[in-house]
Formats: structure tokens, C-alpha cells, sequence
């Protein structure tokens, strides 16, 4: 069915786009634990509200197909794939090894559906990938992606699987560039680490620096080899607000989408930077947040958005609900309407909420010496890389349903079983070696 937005070559910000949004309704029903912050329960709140405000009919909304082992194997070790779908919490007591060696366990727990799980939110990625190389939408949403502290072999800060390097890799066989631009409060460590030494990949990642997990993310971490220049990080401090944070955000991205002019944009919105956050110690407005989506709308740019971090669930849904409306270039009512969850929102029972009186610790000078630096480093970029397509993979085609019938487009098998490897070589040709493992030691 086509539904949503004309699609348009060009225009100003206000104009339509073409939005295909990837939801699956068990999402909500996995459960990390008791206590634990994440909780993917607020996807589901953040379906219903978009559901109230009428927005879903505005998107083409897709089921995503999950993602098969295979599909994980593009990035991701095989043992360390195999594990995670094999693993239970039955047998766990008896992998104690694996478990330690695969970082899995307290902060990354067992827990029942966990592959389902990671297959759900990898699939919706890629497949939004997919919709973006056939041109088939001109933003692609994910709330249930994002997940970027996740490495080649191991679980990390609450992520199993990196749907967005897949993703990324996906959209690698149809664009010479993608810019990966990253507003979650935590740094986006496996994501860096995973294109640190290509110049096809641009990361940005703009997040809490200083005794914060995961400690990575220094301004001096610019890239490596090929990759120099390419790793760009924003390290800010406590309380930061909407008005310091475009200071920075606005001049950075726009100096990027100058000089290196990426075919294809990938932007993770994780929620904990936001203000109030169970986690997180920033103090933006959901309308600050969603200046980021609306300014890298406004570069007309086919656009994945992703969900990530976020741990006081009634604003993560409040945020991501605006943020689609964002996407379509609808402004949503503040008030909200009744639906299912309507009691997490009280007492105001709006859509925005207001920022703190929280100090700002990051003064103006500590941001103008970082954006100078980063312009400095971003004047070293004489001109976008060039890259040769020889022998490029064929595009991934992953099935998805489509809510609104049930139908599945595609075959689920006729995906092709290719030899990858001189891909992956290309964007991960240090992997294995200890030269490119000790640039992430803490």
C-alpha cells in the first residue's frame, strides 16, 4: 500500500517526504529484568501514542522480517552469533565461560527471547537500509534500533547485536558514503570502532565525556590510517541545554555534509540525553532533541532514524512520538490524547515536558574551543573520498509485512548467499589485529 507523504527530489523543510516506520508488535514484550533501566516496553508506548495522534497513516508501517544469522555474520563473530542464539536462561549456569568471554551477563542479561529479540531490532534496521537503496522511502524509522555500544564479539551496555553497522553496511553497497551521526548520551563506541579505519564511513558522535560509561569518545579519537578524520567526537559535560548543544551541533554537521557529502545519513536518537532521564545527566527539551532530526531532514538526504538509550520511558515515548511527526513534517498537538498508556504521562498529560534549572557546566568557552577543534579537523578534509565500485555486493532483499494486510513481499530465501569477505575486508581490514584492538583499550 502507498501510503504517506509525496516523495520529493528537493525542497524546503516543511515538505512532505516519503516515511516507511518498521514495528513489530512482541517488541514490547521483552523483558531484561527486574530493576534493570531498559526496557523495551516503551516502544510499545511509543507505537500507541503514535498510533492516537493519527501519524500511522501518514507511514507506509512495516513489520520487519528478523534478521537471519547470516545476516548478523556480516559484522558479528559466528561463535559469538551462535551463542546468543543458543544461550538461555535454563542453560546458562552452564555456559559460565562463554558468558564471561561474550560480556553477557549484568549490564547485557539472559533472558527469555533474547535472539528473537536481537533478530526483531536488527531486522527492522536493515530493512529500512533496504527501503532507502531501492528508493522506495526517503526516511526510514527504527525505534527499536539504535543499539551502538554492541562489538564484533561481545555484548556491551545493554546491546547484544549492532543493527546499525549492519544497517550501515547495507547502505554501503548503494552509497559511496554515510554519515552516522549519533545524539544518544553514551558515546557510540561499536559503531566508531567498527568503521574506524574507512573513509567511507563518517561517525559524529556528540555525548557525556568523563567518568561515563563507556569512557571512550575523546576529541583527540579522530579515526585511524585511512579512517583519520573520519571519527569525529563532541565530548560535553553535565546539564548541557538546547541552546549549547546547537552551538555546537548545527556547525559541526553542516560543516560535515559540506566536505564529506554522504550519499545516505543515519542519525541515532537515543532518549537519555534528554532532560530528567533515569540515566543521564543532560538537560535538553524533547523540542531540542528534534531540532537534530529536523535539521538533518532538512538536507534532503535519504535518512535512517533509530531509536537507542533512554530510561525514563514516558519521555522516551513523548521524544520518539515527536520525532516521527518531525520526520513527516507534522507538528503534534502538546496535548495528549487517550490511549492505552495514558496514565504514565500525568499529571500534565503533554507531550512536552520542561527542562530543568540544572547547571550548565559546559561554558561557553570549553564549546568554542571544542567546535574550533573540530573545524580544524574537519578543514583537513580536502574533498569527499572517491571509491570504486567493482564487484559490490547485490543488494540485500529482506522480506518484511506489511501491517496494514499481512502480505510478505519477497521471499524470505531469496536472499543471496554470497562471499561478503571482500566487502568486509575493505571496511574492516584491521579487525583482527592487535593495531586496530588497542585503539579501543580503556
Amino acid at each position: 500500500m502507498d501510503t504517506g507523504g509525496n516523495s520529493l527530489p528537493s525542497g524546503t523543510d516543511g515538505v512532505k517526504r516519503k516515511v516507511c516506520y518498521f514495528y513489530d508488535p512482541e517488541v514490547g514484550n521483552y523483558y531484561y529484568g527486574q530493576g534493570h533501566p531498559m526496557k523495551p516496553h516503551r516502544i510499545r508506548m511509543t507505537h500507541a501514542l503514535l498510533a492516537h495522534y493519527g501519524l500511522l497513516q501518514n507511514m507506509q508501517v512495516l513489520k520487519p522480517f528478523p534478521a537471519r544469522e547470516r545476516d548478523l555474520c556480516r559484522f558479528h563473530a559466528d561463535d559469538y552469533v551462535s551463542f546468543l542464539r543458543s544461550i538461555t536462561p535454563e542453560t546458562q549456569q552452564d555456559q559460565l565461560r562463554q558468558l564471561k568471554r561474550f560480556n553477557v551477563g549484568e549490564d547485557c542479561p539472559v533472558f527469555d527471547g533474547l535472539f528473537s529479540f536481537c533478530q526483531t531490532y536488527a531486522g527492522g534496521s536493515v530493512g529500512g537500509a533496504v527501503k532507502l537503496n531501492h528508493g522506495l522511502c526517503d526516511i526510514a524509522i527504527n525505534w527499536a534500533g539504535g543499539l551502538h555500544h554492541a562489538k564484533k564479539c561481545e555484548a556491551s551496555g545493554f546491546c547484544y547485536v549492532n543493527d546499525i553497522v549492519l544497517a550501515i553496511l547495507e547502505l554501503l553497497k548503494q552509497h559511496e558514503r554515510v554519515l552516522y551521526v549519533d545524539i544518544d548520551i553514551h558515546h557510540g563506541d561499536g559503531v566508531e570502532e567498527a568503521f574506524y579505519t574507512t573513509d567511507r564511513v563518517m561517525t559524529v558522535s556528540f555525548h557525556k565525556f568523563g567518568d561515563y560509561f563507556p569512557g571512550t569518545g575523546d576529541i583527540r579519537d579522530i579515526g585511524y590510517s585511512k579512517g583519520k578524520f573520519y571519527s569525529l567526537n563532541v565530548p560535553l559535560d553535565d546539564g548541557i541545554d538546547d541552546e549549547s548543544y546547537h552551538y555546537l551541533f548545527k556547525p559541526i554537521i553542516g560543516k560535515v555534509m559540506e566536505v564529506f557529502r554522504p550519499g545516505a545519513v543515519v542519525l541515532q536518537c537515543g532518549a537519555d540525553s534528554l532532560s530528567g532521564d533515569r540515566l543521564g545527566c543532560f538537560n535538553l527539551s524533547i523540542k531540542g532533541h528534534a531540532e537534530c532530526v529536523k535539521f538533518m531532514r532538512s538536507f534532503n538526504v535519504p535518512l535512517l532514524l533509530l531509536g537507542g538509550g533512554g530510561y525514563t520511558i514516558r519521555n522516551v515515548a513523548r521524544c520518539w512520538c515527536y520525532e516521527t511527526g518531525v520526520a513527516l513534517g507534522v507538528e503534534v498537538d502538546d496535548k495528549m490524547p487517550q490511549h492505552e498508556y495514558y496514565e504514565y504521562f500525568g499529571p500534565d498529560y503533554t507531550l512536552h515536558v520542561a527542562p530543568s534549572n540544572m547547571e550548565n557546566k559546559n561554558s561557553r568557552q570549553l564549546l568554542e574551543e571544542i567546535r574550533n577543534k573540530l573545524l580544524e579537523y574537519l578543514s583537513k578534509l580536502q574533498h569527499a573520498p572517491s571509491v570504486q565500485f567493482q564487484e559490490r555486493p547485490p543488494d540485500t532483499e529482506l522480506p518484511e509485512v506489511y501491517q496494514e494486510d499481512g502480505d510478505e513481499r519477497w521471499d524470505p530465501d531469496s536472499d543471496m548467499d554470497v562471499d561478503d569477505e571482500r566487502f568486509s575486508n575493505e571496511l574492516f581490514p584491521f579487525h583482527d589485529s592487535p593495531v586496530f584492538m588497542v585503539q579501543y583499550s580503556n
